[in-house]
């Protein structure tokens, strides 16, 4: 209809950009014969039509796919029998994939080696896009089903009998509730439950929802007002510092200024979700770190330490296996402490009234409310493997010991001496210099990560590994079939960028990686079939150059103070991913380079780069 009435207006330069172009084409439903093109081209075809002289029209057509998860769960929509599943090991942390999908289902995964991408399978949109990410760590699952993450409840765990809290009392001004979240997730929902309470309740009750993005877990933030019937509600938005509880469904909206200037010391008692969720942002940006300590820091002082702060996500998704009742549970954790002037009954009552999973938003509600009265009891249920994060390396000779280890692996003990070597070498000067221990334990953790590059070699032993498949048994339940995808340098196509184009290959690609994982002693060697790329000599040198540099940072001579030689060792931490992604990653490292090597010299790093280390 929308093109039709285009047409008939005189615009003749209409684009349709949808995801399943052959739908259009096999029902002929046009008079006309717009242009119909694959949502991949999206880019080219706002180009093309940019320079297109008078009015043009570009029409995006395809179902939110946010909306979809839900319509497959409601059992509206067939369920999707593919998803992708991120080999942590082989993993790089580059970020592509999150520049190339802006998915907020890539958390970032913190290891020994530094942080990597991992698929939150619940929240999980499965639109596939995250795999035009250039990185062989993605594999594609056919035919499987996530597993549950829910923890399994013996007969004997039951919710005791939960005593009635004091209901606040209602007095001429309104009680306000403001609800901070994420698109997606049920706000919203929080919200009318508590409106359709306080009417079942014959209160008068106000909601105003501020909607977000659900897709790219946008800030959405709910102000309930309840008060008596017989006083009335003048404006719907909560004022500035006139809010009695703070319910931060999501912690990072629960600091935001929004919500933060509802806040008054002596009033508000804020309940926080302290699950780190990250933003939009961070598949933007790969190194975006959530600011936990900021955001309690903020929130203790605007209510003056009157704040509850608590995993709920962590809790809800183990009792009830879904992400989406940590809602409800918050609210009956707020209810249990007193916080909500509504009676259970009416709350109860609301929940079956609206109808959807009615059974698991009750005990959700229920496991809230138990929480708020024996939160230890309730976390050794749902968490029973609870306990203290252990720290991670914390010495030069464990980093030495395990990196020394990995590299055996790698390719031989030979190798791993020679790493030990260096670092032997290197941690003298250092201490000689500045006796900085943590700049010894950079060092290591650095040449590491450039002597340890992700050949062919290295991502065919990852997938090789037992521990892989260890992985996935514990992601994924029933029987399933592996596609790995790859992009092998010596056989695949390439785009008009130049970069290599990946290509998906079935299980039966396990038996020439193992092979090719054998093959590793070849790494090096005039036979090293794979050795010979642009990627491959760059990588090498770069472990040459980087230990130069730091060795001549380190001589008396040069000017260079303990900051700037720790940015200088960290260098190599940016270079990340593999082909075209790498090598733009490598000429940043020689651009920063150069300019660490321009305080000392006039020169620049490759004139001065005839006496390398070998």
């Amino acid at each position: 209809m929308i093109v039709k009435q285009l047409y008939s207006e005189g615009i003749t330069e209409i684009v349709v950009v949808t995801e399943e172009p052959n739908q259009y084409h096999k029902n002929n439903i046009f008079d006309i014969e717009p242009d119909i093109v694959h949502r991949d081209l999206l880019n080219a075809t706002q180009e093309r039509l940019k320079n297109v002289k008078g009015v043009s029209v570009l029409i995006f057509d395809q179902t939110c796919a946010a909306e979809k998860r839900r319509r497959r769960k409601a059992g509206e929509l067939p369920k999707l029998n593919k998803r992708l599943f991120i080999n942590t090991d082989v993993c790089e942390g580059c970020g592509d994939c999150g520049l190339q999908s802006n998915c907020t289902s890539l958390l970032p995964h913190e290891t020994k080696l530094g942080r990597k991408r991992k698929i939150d399978q619940s929240s999980c949109n499965q639109d596939y896009s995250c795999i035009k990410g250039f990185c062989p760590s993605f594999v594609t699952i056919e035919g499987g089903t996530s597993k549950d993450l829910k923890v399994k409840l013996g007969n004997s765990v039951r919710i005791p009998e939960i005593p009635t809290p004091n209901i606040p009392e209602l007095h001429d001004d309104p009680f306000n509730i403001f609800i901070t979240g994420i698109g997606g997730t049920g706000v919203i929902t929080v919200g009318a439950l508590l409106g359709m309470a306080a009417h079942l309740e014959e209160k008068s009750v106000s909601v105003l929802d501020m909607t977000g993005m659900s897709q790219k877990n946008g800030a959405v933030t709910s102000h309930v007002r309840i008060t008596e019937r017989d006083h009335e509600i003048r404006a719907q938005r909560i004022a500035t510092g006139e809010a009695d509880l703070l319910l931060g469904c999501d912690m990072l909206t629960a600091g935001g200024q929004d919500a933060i200037s509802k806040t008054r010391v002596g009033r508000t008692i804020a309940i926080i979700n302290t699950h780190n969720q990250p933003t939009g942002a961070f598949a933007q940006d790969r190194d975006w770190s959530f600011p936990d300590a900021t955001l309690r820091k903020l929130i203790k002082e605007s209510v003056e330490n009157q704040a509850t702060f608590i995993n709920a996500t962590q809790i809800a998704t183990r009792l009830l296996g879904d992400s989406i009742a940590t809602n409800l549970f918050m609210l009956g954790l707020a209810f249990q402490k007193g916080k909500i002037p509504l009676l259970e009954s009416s709350i109860v009552k609301a929940i079956e009234l609206n109808g959807v999973a009615v059974d698991a938003n009750k005990k959700a509600f229920q496991w809230g409310r138990y929480t708020a009265i024996d939160e230890e009891t309730v976390m050794k249920i749902a968490v029973p493997e609870h306990t203290k994060q252990t720290a991670g390396l914390e010495s030069l000779n464990e980093i030495i010991e395990d990196r020394m280890h990995r590299l055996t692996q790698y390719q031989d003990k030979e190798y791993a001496d020679r790493y030990k070597w260096q670092i032997t070498r290197t941690k003298k000067q250092i201490e000689s210099k500045t006796k900085s221990q943590d700049l010894c334990m950079r060092f290591a953790k650095n040449l590491f990560r450039l002597m340890a590059y992700k050949d062919e070699y290295e991502v065919a032993r990852m997938y090789t590994d037992p521990a892989f498949m260890e992985s996935l048994d514990k992601s994924f339940d029933g029987k399933f079939k592996i596609r790995f995808n790859l992009a092998p340098p010596l056989i695949s196509k390439r785009d008009v960028k130049g970069h290599l184009i990946k290509s998906t290959y079935g299980s039966w690609m396990i038996y020439p990686l193992r092979l090719i994982a054998k093959l590793r002693f070849l790494r090096g060697t005039p036979f090293d079939l794979f050795g010979k790329t642009e990627e491959r000599i760059k990588e090498r040198q770069l472990i040459k150059d980087y230990i130069l540099a730091v060795e001549q940072s380190l001589t008396n001579q040069s000017p260079l103070n303990e900051s700037a030689i720790r940015d200088l060792i960290e260098l190599p931490s940016e270079v990340r991913g593999f082909g075209h992604v790498k090598l733009t990653a490598i000429e940043n490292f020689y651009t920063k380079l150069n300019q660490f090597h321009k305080t000392s010299s006039e020169v620049t790093w490759e004139q001065n780069a005839e006496s390398k280390i070998t």
